[in-house]
């Protein structure tokens, strides 16, 4: 299916590793030229001349998006961008005997404020332009928190709040605002923290019986598996084309079924 994405300009945020690398990867292939961003210019920079080596297009865009100066370079950097990908974020792990104020504060800082710094920058011009895709990265802990991270399972609520609530701002403008909720998704930190589990768990001796033991008893989905950040890209590459154009202020889950709602 031609997603009818070439000519369109997409910046994916956090796109230097993980989901992100792979969302613009997939952007890319499908003929969107896309805006690598990233803190680290060695990893960025590396990510898009990965892209451009298999004959896409995309360039770097270095900055740290929880500062004014930081989110501004990078929109400057970005210019007229017709899809937004609001996937940058930071996990710490952190329980509520770990946590103190300013810890909520600063992960708010990273996982939303950073976010909606972008939609301001970059959404007024797709709202001139008569055609935008704002997706954000979200996830199914923002629906069923757990009891540990509360500071992470926040903003990831405040996430698909916003999502809906920007849909409603856009109504009738040619912008649509969407929400990909990703489960326990195989990049290679959640691959280190899952050996580590399975150490203390008895779990193995191969990867097929860790990564079964995980998705049944740690993170249960019906799937049986951790999901592939190739799965959340397509996910995004279908809401940031031409088929998705009926679709705004969704939840599109790619969980495995974890998440055990029916809206």
């Amino acid at each position: 299916m031609d997603m009818g994405l070439s000519g369109k300009r997409a910046l994916v945020t956090g796109s230097s590793s993980g989901l992100g690398r792979a969302i613009a990867e997939s952007l890319a292939a499908e003929g969107a030229s896309v805006v690598v961003h990233g803190r680290d210019e060695v990893r960025t920079g590396a990510v898009a001349d990965g892209i451009r080596a298999r004959g896409g297009d995309a360039w770097a865009a270095v900055g740290d998006l929880a500062t004014e100066g930081g989110a501004g370079a990078v929109a400057a950097a970005a210019g007229e961008v017709d899809i937004l990908v609001n996937n940058a974020g930071v996990y710490d792990g952190l329980a509520w005997s770990d946590l103190a104020p300013r810890q909520w504060q600063s992960i708010y800082e990273v996982n939303v404020v950073s976010g909606v710094r972008m939609i301001e920058y970059l959404v007024p011009g797709m709202r001139q332009r008569g055609w935008g895709r704002i997706i954000q990265i979200g996830g199914g802990l923002a629906l069923q928190p757990a009891a540990d991270q509360p500071h992470y399972n926040a903003t990831l609520a405040a996430r698909h709040n916003l999502t809906v609530s920007l849909a409603r701002e856009l109504a009738g403008t040619g912008v649509t605002s969407n929400t990909v909720a990703p489960g326990a998704m195989l990049t290679e930190p959640v691959r280190e923290m899952t050996y580590r589990v399975a150490a203390q768990r008895g779990w193995g001796p191969t990867w097929e019986d860790v990564e079964k033991a995980a998705a049944t008893t740690w993170f249960p989905n019906d799937i049986g598996r951790f999901g592939r950040p190739e799965e959340v890209a397509a996910a995004v590459a279908f809401l940031a084309g031409v088929h998705a154009g009926y679709i705004s202020g969704a939840d599109l889950r790619v969980d495995g079924g974890a998440i055990r709602s029916v809206a």
